[in-house]
């Protein structure tokens, strides 16, 4: 039998086809699950395939905390070609390439440069603010109202993005065949695997751009959760059995257990201490945040621990 109406509450995983958006793929769950409430904690391009977490029903109350954490992605970096979009739905840009691809030692070299934390320009045609508007519309209303130049490029262009900090925790080559870069990559969100191939192809003087891209983990999710969005559209028992609950999301911050009138002082935002939680270890440190289980183990929010009088501040209240 298909699941209860009211058990979508959760995250579901989909492995995300090259093709539709991250916002087609939620219009199109939000369908087959007949619930509006759902959105997803961090955006794939069209070109991107992989893991896309939907956060469904309450969930959605911890999109925030889903979101900020560290991404990894199998990439295929095309050097040689500079494009407008940095990747390969764009068109060619800027000089000609070398006639030979760079030595391998040159691209190890350059890579080091990514390592760590540092400033990254995003993409023009990204979904960042510029002149109060996404990056990408003011780009192609401007790119569709000019004609090219004879070098190819945009004869009217738009401020770029300003730049943010990101932080590169793993880049690895996996495979160099002549202009074909593959590499695996750990970052934090908010970095652009575009933006990567782009400023590599700009250091090596070669130009370059992203011509494939593939997240395997984000987060607490990983592609072994995934469930392939063909296989979510016919009905809602895969979708159902694959959801993961609350009470298994978040599992890196710390529990503590409420008794029943910690529950109702939760449910109404009144602040916590000992005779209404349990710890199962040392509770953390101040201003750390807290998951607030029942004694059945289901997610009732998060709290904050106050500095002051140590006791817990719902912040996040779900039941």
């Amino acid at each position: 039998m298909p699941p209860e109406r009211d058990t979508f509450d959760g995250v579901l995983v989909v492995d995300k086809p090259v093709g539709p958006t991250s916002h087609d793929v939620v219009a199109r769950v939000r369908r087959v699950l007949g619930e509006r409430r759902i959105g997803h904690t961090g955006t794939l391009d069209p070109l991107a395939s992989g893991v896309l977490p939907l956060v469904i029903g309450r969930a959605t109350r911890l999109a925030q905390f889903l979101s900020a954490t560290s991404k990894h992605y199998d990439a295929v970096i095309r050097l040689g070609i500079a494009t407008d979009t940095d990747d390969a739905e764009g068109r060619p840009v800027g000089a000609n390439a070398p006639t030979s691809p760079p030595p391998p030692d040159a691209v190890e070299a350059a890579l080091q440069t990514f390592q760590g934390v540092f400033l990254q320009r995003p993409p023009v045609y990204s979904a960042k603010h510029v002149e109060g508007q996404r990056s990408y519309a003011v780009a192609r209303r401007r790119a569709g109202a000019s004609r090219p130049s004879s070098g190819g490029e945009p004869a009217v262009a738009h401020r770029a993005p300003a730049p943010v900090e990101v932080a590169v925790h793993r880049l690895e080559i996996a495979a160099l065949q002549g202009w074909t870069l593959r590499l695996r990559v750990e970052c934090s969100p908010g970095f652009y695997v575009r933006s990567l191939a782009r400023d590599l192809g700009d250091l090596l003087g070669t130009g370059g751009h992203l011509a494939a891209l593939r997240r395997t983990v984000s987060g607490e999710f990983t592609l072994t959760q995934a469930l392939p969005l063909a296989d979510v559209e016919p009905g809602l028992d895969r979708a159902g059995a694959a959801l993961v609950p609350l009470a298994k999301l978040l599992p890196h911050v710390a529990p503590a257990i409420l008794t029943e009138e910690g529950v109702e002082r939760a449910r109404h935002g009144r602040d916590l201490g000992p005779r209404e939680c349990q710890w199962s270890a040392p509770p953390p440190r101040d201003g750390a945040w807290v998951r607030l289980l029942d004694s059945e183990g289901d997610l009732v929010g998060l709290a904050r621990t106050m500095a002051a009088s140590g006791a817990l501040h719902p912040a996040v209240v779900l039941k």
